[in-house]
């Protein structure tokens, strides 16, 4: 958003009244109409229970959302607020509201869209593949037709949500009024008090040290600190004792063949002739007849399939394309044309094929046999998965070797390296808590450090247990050096407070010479001992201190000249003297048009909302949990699991 919505929100209230726009991709669009087992009732919206157990659930996927997305930087502690759950249960409610309404709507979503719609989503580079798609789906534990029913579902309530966002619109007026403010050019003169000139006229006592370190104390912490030992056993250590021979891969090659098999593939066109449905017998005739006689026309002169199809075929989609239908996927097409498709040869024209559409002319323009690959092309490829699955079963037993090895030698982790070969590092600086500056390491690790940290590992020097860090990976570790937390003496940092004081006082003597000078500038309107102007503007500081900018924009120039006074960070006291207010001489139009949009999509936004909130009453929704409540019984129920 442009600069002057994000400094003028009192101006913007009409626009930025909402607090949250119910996001229906935010915990997923349930069925209104299979809201799952009774096991504890939140709410009531339409009759219908909203009940614990989706309360949960949409929890956790919006946790985990948010897990996937921030990765290491994931603290679930920060989402655990009654605001983060009531957000949860507010866009269930809407969901719950908006999906009644589709309801009784009853809008629908035709096959021919929600079919274009999947191919368009799950395809890629044009194509479609049954197979890939249906495995993305089982990842997510659906079906192809629990997706279609979700689709449409959440396509209906777009075509729904959508007619009314879209029709919002933000006045010219109005976008021009706040063009102009957000555009708005000042001619301001910048006259700064430099506490340099101040810091002769400070005077810092030994009290004043003292003050500032005994109240800033947590500025001289030093954390506790340790140096360690660790070995670190992973699937690299695994990989370096195994071996493939020759044998091993001939046989894993002549037991998986067709994993180094490529399909046939074909390729193949179609002219169609449609049967609406519901079509009477007399009609379903004249369909048939026609099909035959393209189908024989094109026999005759095959090598014109195409620019037939673009003439005659009743597929709008691949009509334009001659009939091409690309590359066939087993699954993709209706079962009498798939069938059709794979008896043919290439080049051949099939008599009409009748579906649930029409009648299909057919041909297959291209084919490709199905091949295996060599074992010398593979060669490599199989040795190297053979080597990984040894690993994975050797690490098994080496991992509960060194686990072991690291519990029963617990005073050295030396005989946990010469048994299985690992090697010993040392690292010094760790703390209780991951260093930033340390990175991903695996001894940068929360759950190792806290063993390390552990009274045993820390007083006694003993080895921690074999802890997990990463998949495959395990690290144990031992204090070799430990020094508690501490505060450095003031004698040590005597020179850097009387610094940070004497510009402190300074500051605070250029401020108030600085207030002085305001007050009697005021009154005067002297423009004495100020630089020279310059126009500035929101978008436009001309070098100016984004402090001071920001005071010199928010000020009331009801009487010019106008003055204000900024404590410019680092600088010392800034008063700007502003003489004039204007319009900028040529207009953004591309600027105006921008904002226009942003102010529309806001009003969108909230007619949405309001919309959504009409349906809620409309569906009379109860609360029957409040979210406290919700939120202990969810809590639980995670726990418990």
């Amino acid at each position: 958003m442009f600069e002057f919505i994000r400094s003028h929100q009192r101006l913007m209230q009409i626009f930025l009244m909402i607090l949250i726009v119910p996001s229906f991709v935010f915990v997923g669009v349930s069925g209104y109409n299979s809201f799952g087992d009774d096991t504890g009732t939140i709410a009531k919206i339409d009759g219908h229970k909203l009940t614990q157990q989706e309360f949960d659930t949409a929890l956790r996927n919006q946790l985990d959302s948010y897990r996937q997305r921030m990765g290491a930087q994931f603290d679930q502690k920060l989402f655990e607020t009654p605001e983060f759950k009531q957000n949860i249960l507010d866009n269930l409610i809407a969901e719950r509201a908006v999906g009644a309404e589709v309801a009784r709507s009853h809008l629908t979503i035709s096959d021919a869209l929600l079919q274009k719609t999947i191919i368009e989503y799950f395809g890629r580079d044009g194509k479609f593949d049954m197979e890939s798609y249906k495995a993305i789906l089982a990842a997510q534990g659906l079906t192809p037709a629990g997706n279609d029913q979700r689709m449409r579902r959440e396509m209906a309530l777009q075509q729904l949500t959508g007619a009314i966002q879209g029709t919002a619109f933000a006045p010219r007026s109005v976008s021009n009024t706040i063009s102009d403010i957000g555009a708005q050019e000042r001619e301001v003169q910048e006259l700064v008090l430099p506490v340099a000139d101040f810091l002769a006229k400070v005077k810092v006592t030994d009290e004043m040290v003292k003050s500032f370190y005994d109240k800033n104390s947590k500025f001289f912490e030093l954390p506790e600190q340790a140096k360690i030992e660790y070995v670190i056993f992973n699937s690299d250590a695994v990989m370096d004792q195994v071996a493939v021979t020759d044998a091993d891969v001939a046989a894993y090659y002549e037991q998986n063949q067709k994993r180094f098999s490529s399909e046939e593939s074909r390729r193949a066109s179609h002219i169609l002739v449609l049967v609406k449905k519901g079509a009477s017998a007399a009609d379903k005739a004249a369909a048939k007849a026609k099909a035959e006689a393209i189908a024989a026309e094109v026999k005759k002169t095959p090598a014109d399939f195409a620019k037939i199809a673009k003439a005659k075929s009743e597929d709008p989609a691949s009509a334009e394309l001659g009939g091409d239908l690309d590359v066939i996927q087993k699954g993709s097409l209706v079962k009498s044309v798939e069938d059709a498709i794979y008896k043919l040869k290439q080049g051949e024209i099939s008599d009409p094929v009748e579906s649930e559409f029409g009648y299909h002319i057919l041909t297959l323009t291209a084919l490709k046999p199905a091949v295996i690959k060599p074992l010398d092309e593979v060669k490599n490829d199989v040795a190297a998965e053979l080597k990984k699955q040894k690993a994975s079963k050797k690490y098994s037993e080496m991992a509960e070797a060194f686990t072991n090895t690291v519990y029963e030698q617990a005073d050295s982790l030396k005989p946990v390296a010469e048994k299985l070969k690992l090697k010993i590092e040392t690292v010094g600086g760790l703390t209780r808590t991951p260093v930033p500056q340390l990175g991903t390491a695996p001894f940068n690790n929360a759950k190792f450090l806290t063993a390390l940290f552990a009274d045993e590992a820390l007083k006694s020097k003993r080895n921690t247990e074999a802890v997990e860090v990463a998949p495959s990976t395990l690290i144990a570790g031992r204090v070799v050096e430990y020094k508690a937390a501490s505060k450095r003496p003031l004698a040590e940092v005597d020179g850097l407070i009387r610094q940070r004081v004497t510009m402190e006082e300074a500051l605070k003597l250029a401020k108030k010479a600085g207030d002085d000078k305001l007050a009697e500038l005021k009154k005067s309107g002297d423009a004495a001992g100020f630089a020279a102007s310059k126009v500035v503007s929101r978008a436009k500081n001309e070098g100016l201190n984004n402090a001071a900018l920001a005071q010199v924009m928010r000020a009331d120039t009801s009487k010019l000249p106008a003055y204000v006074g900024v404590d410019v960070p680092g600088m010392g006291y800034g008063i700007y003297r502003i003489a004039k207010v204007q319009q900028p001489a040529t207009k953004d139009e591309a600027q105006r048009k921008a904002e226009q949009d942003q102010i529309a999509s806001i009003i969108a936004q909230q007619e949405m909302f309001d919309y959504v909130e009409v349906l809620k009453k409309k569906a009379k929704v109860k609360i029957l949990k409040p979210i406290a409540v919700a939120s202990s019984e969810a809590k639980a129920d995670t726990e418990a699991k």
